[in-house]
């Protein structure tokens, strides 16, 4: 329908540049009302009525006001008698107080650290005296993200190639909960190089069992075993993943490895140390680590022998990252794929006690990290994870020639 916007009876000053807007927008909105009532019934608002026509106008609702983008504007719908069923305003429906777009406003400004009690001091001379920015209107806008989750938990992930996956555990204090909720935390990375959120449960400080359930859930709905998972030293990850993916390799982070030696000596002495595991983490193939696994021992074992017993357990797992290319080795290295998101995540859990449920912390911190996701950057060398996938190996970084039978006869 075609709308003509009269011209303004007067020239607005800078200073009442938003009021003749709003004003324009609402008068502009209230002719699109009356223009959608004259289609409907065929005849404009002061044209006689036909014998054979069907419906009439009947006045005018009360008025209402609709916060827009630009400010809050009052309406009045035109009311319909007559018809076979009850007239519905495609642009203006019943019972609708805002926009569409503040609508999603509202809750994303919530997600990012305004707390619903600020909505009415923050944005009131924005949207205008009348806006509905109550806490309890914005905690019903939030209530979608509940369900998007849940539906986000059962869908399908057989179309994933992925390659690697990072796992953790995050703490988060939850407002009236006694203890912290352990946020089991799932990313993948595929074979195009990008990164995906794959699991945000709610577990019983990392168990097995929690675990266990996760992985068992992500391969019923056909997510496939990737070549390796990363991880810090819980033994319930390494338990559950020994259950349910038996085959995958193992790694372990060496960002906790590394706090866990420097814990373990005096204060003036950690920065050598921790120089000395870094050098460990950075050798370029598994017998250079050795060697400085070695060098460590001699130089600490007498005078710090449990930095030097924390730094030989579950040893194995943190050499895995050599099977791989060595362009992905920084990734391979520590769980900083999950943690770094998190950053931002701790913030604004701490920044507010909202959170009177595990479950509502956890939607909430979903969808934190759904917004992170838009922003992961791909592994270095993506090129390379399609041949990860494809089951290429690698010795030291370097991939290994594949040979054939006939080369292993002749050999």
């Amino acid at each position: 329908m075609k709308i003509d916007i009269p011209a303004a009876t007067s020239s607005p000053t800078w200073r009442t540049l938003e009021a003749f807007i709003r004003e324009q927008v609402q008068t502009c909105l209230q002719r699109v009302l009356e223009e959608e009532v004259d289609e409907l019934l065929g005849r404009a608002r002061h044209e006689r009525r036909a014998a054979d026509a069907v419906g009439y106008r009947n006045g005018y609702g009360k008025p209402r006001q609709v916060a827009l983008m630009n400010g809050t504007i009052t309406v009045r719908r035109p009311r319909v008698r007559g018809l076979d069923a009850r007239f519905e305003s495609r642009i203006l429906p019943l019972f609708q107080r805002r926009t569409p777009d503040v609508a999603t406003l509202l809750p994303e400004l919530y997600l990012h650290g305004l707390s619903s009690g600020d909505f009415t001091l923050a944005l009131r001379g924005l949207l205008g005296d009348g806006a509905p920015l109550s806490a309890s209107s914005v905690q019903r806008l939030t209530e979608d993200w509940q369900r998007d989750y849940a539906q986000w938990r059962r869908q399908d992930l057989a179309a994933l190639e992925p390659v690697y996956v990072w796992a953790d555990g995050i703490y988060v204090k939850a407002g009236l909960e006694s203890t912290k909720a352990a946020l089991l935390v799932l990313i993948a990375a595929l074979a195009d190089g990008t990164k995906v959120v794959l699991a945000v449960e709610s577990g019983h400080r990392e168990s097995a069992e929690s675990w266990a359930e996760i992985l068992r859930d992500l391969t019923a709905r056909g997510f496939r075993a990737p070549a390796c998972v990363v991880g810090d030293g819980a033994l319930g990850l390494w338990n559950a993943v020994g259950q349910v993916w038996p085959h995958v390799a193992e790694q372990r982070c060496w960002n906790h490895k590394l706090r866990n030696v420097v814990d373990a000596v005096p204060l003036k002495h950690q920065p050598d140390v921790q120089a000395a595991v870094q050098k460990i983490a950075a050798a370029e193939s598994v017998v250079d680590a050795e060697r400085e696994r070695q060098r460590f021992h001699r130089d600490y074992r007498l005078r710090f022998p449990k930095a030097c017993e924390r730094l030989d357990r579950d040893w194995a797992r943190m050499l895995t990252y050599y099977q791989f290319p060595k362009e992905h080795w920084r990734h391979l290295r520590t769980t900083n794929v999950v943690e770094s998101p998190f950053a931002a995540v701790r913030l604004r859990t701490t920044a507010a006690k909202r959170f009177k449920k595990v479950e509502r912390a956890t939607a909430i911190i979903w969808r934190l990290l759904q917004v992170a996701e838009k922003r992961f950057r791909k592994l270095n060398a993506p090129e390379q994870c399609r041949d990860v996938f494809r089951g290429v190996r690698y010795a030291d970084g370097i991939e290994v020639p594949v040979v054939s039978s006939t080369e292993k006869a002749a050999a």
